[in-house]
């Protein structure tokens, strides 16, 4: 919470006047909902009936969870925010909320949220959330941000996990199935950041931030954007490869990644100064992913119309145990 140098009766008590709005803010919501709707997914599109009251459960600790990694991210990097006109007015570099007050937040949110996911779900989900939250926190903003370019392609691992979770949280295991899910965002990462970071690379400069651009050029930067596209358009064709989802998702999944491919190409072979294709390709990227996830979804849902009569008279719909 930020405060200010209001003084109670000649006491060093100051007020607080952040906002629950503050608090909101510190969990990234954009985030956290990517986030949230990806481990959904994972657990949505797992094999098997869960109760929905423990699902409902699983994705409120994962949503804690993620809330949680953004408060300790934006406590961390208070300094380097407040240089960058991207993250200038966040809570923390905009005086709103303290670094100390984010520090106990987003510490509270972590435990909470891991111990909650333990008890009442299971603890190969509570450990895959709590070492997501400790690869985010530590890995990578303390550590790969500041020291190397390859930053969001190691940290993009726990951007990555979410799905991951969601169907440890569903199963009690770790699929093939959810190690895909894994790999189309683990490889989604950095053309999306680095598409960001072409038209924004004035803002990492001045923050100090070894984004690609700065380090290695924007004509390198296109050059490993387009191979990682060319990664990332069959890998987010193998869930219908590996026969978890349908022909419709492949066909719509196989044009969704040429559309990143041709996006990527467009940056590819824009002239350096030019930066609609990357800032065209950094909005296309944002719609693949839900595209992709939201098919998926959806497709799992159509696979499962027609109900299976479980134990005790009960029925499993979605993968959610009913009746």
């Amino acid at each position: 919470m930020s405060t200010r140098e209001n003084r109670l009766k000649d006491t060093d008590i100051r007020l607080s006047e952040a906002t629950a709005g503050d608090f909101f803010a510190l969990l990234k919501p954009r985030v956290m909902a990517l986030a949230v709707f990806t481990a959904f997914v994972g657990l949505m599109a797992a094999p098997g009936a869960m109760n929905p009251v423990i699902a409902v459960i699983a994705i409120g600790a994962i949503a804690i969870g993620a809330g949680a990694a953004g408060a300790l991210n934006m406590w961390y990097d208070a300094d380097i925010d407040a240089l960058m006109s991207r993250t200038s007015k966040r809570p923390v570099p905009s005086g709103r909320v303290t670094p100390g007050e984010a520090l106990g937040f987003g510490l509270v949110l972590s435990a909470l949220s891991v111990i909650t996911l333990g008890v009442l779900v299971g603890w190969l989900a509570a450990s895959l959330l709590a070492f997501t939250i400790f690869f985010y926190i530590v890995i990578y903003t303390m550590w790969l941000k500041r020291s190397t370019p390859q930053n969001i392609v190691i940290g993009g691992a726990a951007g990555a996990l979410p799905p991951v979770i969601g169907w440890a949280a569903a199963t009690g295991a770790i699929g093939v199935e959810s190690f895909i899910l894994f790999l189309i965002i683990f490889l989604w990462t950095p053309p999306h950041f680095w598409a960001l970071a072409l038209f924004k690379v004035g803002d990492y400069a001045a923050a100090g931030i070894p984004m690609m651009p700065n380090v290695v050029g924007l004509a390198s930067t296109r050059k490993q954007i387009f191979a990682y596209s060319l990664l990332l358009a069959p890998i987010g064709v193998l869930p219908w490869a590996f026969g978890f989802a349908s022909e419709f998702y492949g066909i719509v999944s196989t044009a969704l990644g040429a559309g990143f491919i041709w996006h990527a190409w467009k940056v590819l072979i824009a002239p350096e100064e030019e930066m609609k294709p990357a800032k065209a390709l950094f909005a296309f990227s944002i719609f693949y992913l839900f595209a992709i996830f939201a098919i998926l979804l959806a497709d799992t849902i159509a696979m499962r119309a027609s109900t299976s009569t479980g134990v005790d008279g009960k029925t499993a719909v979605n993968g959610i145990l009913v009746g």
